[in-house]
Parts: C-alpha cells; sequence; structure tokens
C-alpha cells in the first residue's frame, strides 16, 4: 500500500449468454488493462462468466463444466499479473449449484464466496438454480488442480488489510454478510451483483452502498452486469461505485455501451483510524463475532514503493468540500444561531458585547449574533458592537468595522486604546519602541478588560471571535482574544469562515448594501494588526507570512485530527490536494511550524471557553480533544525532518 490507500477497481466486461470463451476472453482484457494501471483488487459482475441471464441453462452440466474450464484458463492466462481478481461463476460442489464469486491471483485460485441470499422473487428465480451458501457442507472444494477453500465465513487478507465478498442480494438483506465480515476485520466489502434497472431503483441502491459503508465503517465496491445480457424481460446497463464511510467516492456512469473499468483508491488507514475511535463499533465486534467462526486466506498487495499515484480527488478543504460548499455554509450559520440563542435563552440576556476589528473572524461571529437576535425577535440595537483602534489599526479596516456596524444597525463603540497601552507600558517600564510580545499582548488584553467592563455595565455576555485555525495554532493572546464569555468561531477554521462570508454575499443574506464591505474585508490581508502600519498606512503585520498558509493548516488540522495520520501521509496528501501550488518542501515547513505550535500551545485550549462544535472537529477539552498540556511532539516532528523536499 502507499500511505494506506488500496487501489481497487470495478469491470463491466461484454458478455454473451453461456459463451464462456467469448467472456474470458473480454475478461482477461480487462485484467491485463487493470494491472497496467497498479489495480491491486478488482471485481467483476456476477456469473459473469456464463453470463447471470443464463435461467435454466443453469441447469445444463455442460454449462457448469464449460465455466469450470474457461476459469482455469482465464487462470492459467493472467499468472503473469499481480492483481487479485474477484469473477463470478456457477460452482458444482455436494452436487449442488453455488452462485459464486471466484478468488484467483498470479496463477492460482484462492478461495470461493458462494452466495448467502437467493432472490426468489418478482423478477427473481435463483432458487430455481441455486442452493444458499447455508446448505454447503464442506470447506475445501476442487476447480480443476486446486483444493479451493469455499465459504461465507471467509476473508481475504495482506498484512493489515482484510477484504470480504458478498454477492448481490447478499446487500439488500437487514443483516448482510458484508456487515458481519467488516465485524470479523473487513476494512473493504466488494460485491459481485447483476442488479437489473427499473425507475428509482438507482437511487436506491446508491444509498444503500453509501449506507452500509458508513454504518460498517469500511469501504464498499460494487460491480453489476451490464451489456450482452438477455433483454428477455430485464434491463442490464452495467453499472459500479466505489464508496468510503458514507461517501461515494466515484460512480460509474450508466447507459454507455462500452466496457467500461472504474478506478480508484479505498484509504483502508484512515478506515482503521475510525474503528479505533468509535467505541460502538468496538462494543459490536465483541457483541457479534466469535473466536474460531472465521477462515482468513492470504493474499498479496504491491508494496507502497510499487504502488502507483491515487487515482481519487484529495479535497483541499476538507471542512467545506467543494460539491457540498453552499449547503454546509448555510448550515453552519444555523447551527451557529441555534446554538446562541439557546445561550442567550438560558442566561436571560437581552444584550450582548462583541469586538469588531473588521477582520473575517468578528465579521462572521457579529453576523451570526445579528442573526440570532432576528431569530430571537431582539432588537439589533442590543447588539453592542466595540471596535477599538490601537497601535497597528489600518484605516481600511477601521473603516470596515465602523460600516459593518453601521449597515446592521447595532448599537456601536469606538474606543481609542492607544492612550491606555501607552499608559500600561509606562506603567511597568516596557519601551515602546521594543515591538515584542509584551507590546502585541498588552493590546490584546486592553481590549479583552474594555468588553468584559462593557458587558458588566449592559449585563451582557462577551461573544467570542477565535476562530479553530488560531486555537490550533495557539495564536491567541492568553487571558486577551483567547478568553470570552461565549466563543461562537470556536468550531470553525479559518478557510471555512472566508468561504461562509462569501456565501452570505452570494445569497444577499444582509442586504445588497453589505456586500461592498464584505468583500473589502475578504480581500484584506489576514493580521492581528498589533504592529505599526508601514509608511503608507499598509497593513505590515502579515499572519500568514509568520505561520504559514491558513489553507495548508487546515488541511494538517482536519486529517491529523480526524483521522490520526501520520505527517508522511499528510506531506502527500496535500501535494496531492494542492498539485502546483506548494511544493513538498513547503508542505514540510509549514507542517513543522504546525506540530510545533499544536502541542506547545495545548495549555490554551485546556482553558477555552464555550463555543458551539459545529463541523467534524472541537479543540474542546469538553468536547473531541484531551490532551496534557505537557505532551511532547518530538517523535512528530522527528518523522517530518526525515520528509522529503520533493515528491
Amino acid at each position: 500500500m502507499k500511505h494506506g490507500f488500496v487501489k481497487v477497481a470495478a469491470a463491466v466486461p461484454f458478455v454473451r449468454v453461456a459463451d464462456c470463451q467469448y467472456n474470458i476472453e473480454r475478461i482477461e482484457r480487462m485484467i491485463h488493462q487493470a494491472e497496467s494501471q497498479g489495480v491491486e483488487i478488482l471485481a467483476l459482475p456476477e456469473l459473469c462468466i456464463t453470463g447471470y441471464t443464463c435461467a435454466d441453462l443453469f441447469l445444463q452440466p455442460f454449462l457448469i463444466e464449460e465455466a469450470e474450464h474457461a476459469l482455469l484458463r482465464l487462470v492459467e492466462r493472467t499468472a503473469s499479473t499481480r492483481v487479485m481478481v474477484l469473477v463470478g461463476m456457477p460452482v458444482r460442489v455436494e452436487e449442488k449449484l453455488f452462485n459464486a464469486a471466484v478468488a484467483f491471483q498470479s496463477g492460482s485460485i484462492l478461495g470461493a464466496i458462494p452466495k448467502t441470499y437467493l432472490p426468489n422473487y418478482r423478477e427473481f428465480q435463483e432458487a430455481r438454480w441455486f442452493s444458499p451458501a447455508k446448505d454447503l457442507q464442506f470447506t475445501l472444494t476442487k476447480l480443476g488442480g486446486f483444493d479451493v477453500p469455499i465459504g461465507h465465513n471467509v476473508i481475504f487478507r495482506a498484512g493489515e488489510v482484510a477484504i470480504g465478498i458478498e454477492i448481490c442480494e447478499d446487500m439488500w438483506t437487514p443483516y448482510t454478510p458484508g456487515t458481519r465480515l467488516a465485524l470479523y476485520g473487513a476494512q473493504i466489502i466488494f460485491n459481485l451483483s447483476a442488479s437489473n434497472e427499473s425507475i428509482g431503483k438507482h437511487n436506491y441502491l446508491r444509498s444503500l452502498i453509501s449506507g452500509l459503508s458508513s454504518q460498517n465503517l469500511c469501504g464498499y465496491v460494487y460491480c453489476s452486469c451490464g451489456y450482452g445480457e438477455s433483454s428477455t424481460d430485464l434491463v442490464y446497463t452495467g453499472k459500479a461505485f466505489v464508496a468510503e464511510i458514507g461517501r461515494i467516492v466515484e460512480e460509474m456512469p450508466r447507459f454507455v455501451y462500452e466496457e467500461r473499468l472504474l478506478v480508484n483508491d479505498i484509504d483502508v488507514s484512515r478506515i482503521q483510524s475510525e474503528r479505533l475511535c468509535n467505541s460502538s463499533f468496538r462494543a459490536s465486534v465483541s457483541d457479534h463475532t466469535q473466536r474460531g467462526l472465521l477462515t482468513e486466506i492470504p493474499f498479496v498487495l504491491r508494496s507502497a514503493e510499487e504502488s502507483q499515484q491515487i487515482n481519487r480527488h484529495i479535497e483541499s478543504n476538507p471542512f467545506l468540500p467543494a460539491d457540498q460548499r453552499s449547503e454546509r455554509c448555510q448550515e453552519v450559520i444555523d447551527m451557529q444561531i441555534c446554538a446562541l440563542s439557546q445561550r442567550l435563552r438560558h442566561i436571560g440576556a437581552q444584550h450582548v458585547v462583541i469586538g469588531v476589528s473588521g477582520g473575517l473572524d468578528s465579521t462572521l461571529a457579529l453576523l451570526s449574533t445579528v442573526a440570532t437576535f432576528d431569530f430571537l425577535g431582539l432588537p439589533r440595537e442590543q447588539v453592542i458592537g466595540v471596535t477599538m483602534p490601537g497601535l497597528g489599526t489600518s484605516a481600511r479596516t477601521l473603516e470596515n468595522a465602523l460600516s459593518l456596524m453601521h449597515l446592521l444597525g447595532v448599537t456601536s463603540y469606538n474606543i481609542d486604546i492607544r492612550p491606555a497601552v501607552e499608559r500600561h507600558f509606562a506603567d511597568i517600564g516596557h519601551d515602546p519602541q521594543l515591538q515584542d510580545l509584551t507590546y502585541e499582548n498588552s493590546q490584546a488584553r486592553e481590549r479583552t478588560q474594555i468588553l468584559m467592563d462593557l458587558g458588566n455595565r449592559f449585563n451582557a455576555p462577551v461573544i467570542g471571535t477565535g476562530d479553530l485555525s488560531e486555537l490550533a495554532l495557539g495564536w491567541c493572546t492568553y487571558g486577551g482574544d483567547h478568553i470570552s464569555m461565549y466563543s461562537v468561531n470556536a468550531g470553525l477554521p479559518k478557510t471555512s469562515i472566508q468561504y461562509i462570508l462569501r456565501h452570505l454575499i452570494e445569497t444577499n443574506a444582509f442586504g445588497v448594501a453589505l456586500a461592498p464591505v464584505l468583500h473589502s474585508i475578504l480581500e484584506t490581508p489576514i493580521s492581528p494588526e498589533l504592529k505599526p502600519t508601514d509608511q503608507e498606512g499598509q497593513i505590515a503585520q502579515h499572519t500568514e507570512a509568520t505561520v504559514g498558509p491558513y489553507e495548508l493548516h487546515d488541511f494538517f488540522i482536519y486529517n491529523f485530527l480526524s483521522y490520526g495520520f501520520t505527517p508522511s501521509k499528510i506531506q502527500y496528501l496535500a501535494h496531492v490536494a494542492f498539485e502546483g501550488k506548494y511544493s513538498a518542501g513547503t508542505i514540510k515547513r509549514w507542517m513543522r511550524e504546525f506540530y510545533h505550535r499544536f502541542f506547545t500551545q495545548q495549555f490554551k485550549r485546556n482553558c477555552m471557553p464555550d463555543g458551539p462544535k459545529v463541523s467534524r472537529i472541537s479543540l474542546s477539552p469538553r468536547g473531541d480533544w484531551r490532551m496534557p498540556s505537557d505532551a511532547v511532539a518530538k517523535a512528530w516532528l522527528a518523522e517530518i525532518e526525515a520528509l522529503p523536499e520533493e515528491l
């Protein structure tokens, strides 16, 4: 495997009903095609060596013998390949006929899995020809010169990777064979199918595959037969899916008259991580498995050095993926309103106080607060917005803050903190020419003091504006902007805030007049504005020049905290996601910065204020993330140092 990915494929070949020689010729071509693309496990449709629609021809011993001979020729002809192949065919055992999946690799037949549940309703009549897996008495059968393990309590294993197989109808049952095999350790379930088309069935099938991969915390590869099957009463168009933990990674288009190969990757390391974290899954394993029941059959995967580049798309913004961005942006706003309104109802607050800097975070916090007051039927004037220009405030951000508060109709205060900060410098004996942490943090703490005191005056909670990215990096002043009564953005990374503000512009959520101000805020360089502006009055202190690009840090945060991925895997994923934008060396540099900051700044997160979890990740010590302040990053940093500068 390469970074925990297994390259899988589903193939839909042309078939001719009952023409086994023709069928294996088509299958052989697709096996070699898959081999050339680095595929490690290939699934083909149910009964594809004979064709699924043979009907009573399945009762002809000659056809069954032809199918076995064809399989043996196929295994021999593909002996030079390394791809593990799962092919559907009838297998005769104990004078019974089974609808089976046969697994072979590099010239050897590894095992056979009979279908567990036979559909015998509506258009399906499989019980007329086949026996279910439960009727099987033997655990070995002969296929040519091979002694082949056979049974439904079988998984195939290559090191840490285990796969299970089910056949068509098996997945439509309340407790699927794939579910059982997943509880026994199979991370990827393959389904060899022959599902016909009917109106609405495809969408139902898609939801079924998504649901099974979600509840079983597994990858799911589905393949169904296509053109060439008999159209006497049914329609077969060929379809395939690759899914992973509830998400359809890729889907094969239907109604295309050609042979097709769907190639993608399953992230087994992610599946392992999810299962490790999910206590309910572990409990289900204890409840539904028993020692000694399962047979494991070994197979071989390519080494990481031999594996090819992954096929799947890696989302550069995993918090708000592009295909769901608008929906998720609106969902975040609604969750913030719901959470903040509950807090205000609980404490009986009629006012709130919020610092407004003219930057991204405070803008979204103010908009969410205003929307909450609208939702509660409270006057916007009871939102107390406070802008506090200091030693590094630019005219642009001050103007944006004032315009924002004016257009939203909140009560606004403009309090210049420079005299108070300069007096503070004199009181503590700090030289204001020395623009160090004391210089910067004194301003942040002065602002927090003003907000807290105004909160006392109006009997109002102070709404925090800091975001998840800043908490992860410790890019906040302890006892300053780190503190509030309720931190509405605590679950949102910086990049998500940018997207949400764009969404609010596009949907005209707060009126046309606000759009120019929001555009200006989005175009303003990210800065704490704690150091003086340049000679032209422009912002001189740029956050991303110091800590690195937020889009990279947010990518690191998601993959480190969600899945526990190693630095080497995160570098690889980032290299794919940001191809052409950041070199491997650049990614390595800012990853080093991330891990150093994340570990050393945990003490700030251990006493962070309440704030709603709105994404997959929360850094609250009362929620998802509990970590001692004295944890050491040595092992992670050592791996980062060993990472290549080029990939």
